[in-house]
């Protein structure tokens, strides 16, 4: 990535989610993401607060979608989640149990 160190990291073009690497990310924030496989930038807009190193939605994700992160299974959303949203223990639970 040149310029600007981004809010967001995206390890694969696969992903559905990125993490946020950077603090206070605010409602209606504007963040910049890049994606490491492919070194494309992308322009995000936050829905709520995300905390430093959490998980943000690239896209909408219906329910009892899996999630994929990293281009791995991660777990299955366990309700609609939104471009932009939060996504952690409320919204997105492992599979395993």
């Amino acid at each position: 990535m040149v310029g600007k160190a981004p809010d967001v990291i995206i390890h694969d073009h696969t992903d559905m989610v990125g993490v946020v690497v950077v603090e206070d990310v605010t409602s209606s924030r504007t963040l910049s993401a890049w994606v490491m496989d492919t070194d494309e930038n992308k322009v995000l807009s936050a829905k709520e607060p995300i905390p430093l190193g959490h998980k943000i939605a690239l896209e909408a994700i219906a329910q009892d979608t899996t999630v994929l992160k990293y281009g791995q299974d991660i777990g299955r959303a366990v309700t609609d989640i939104e471009p932009g949203a939060h996504v952690h223990v409320h919204n997105l639970k492992t599979k395993r149990w």
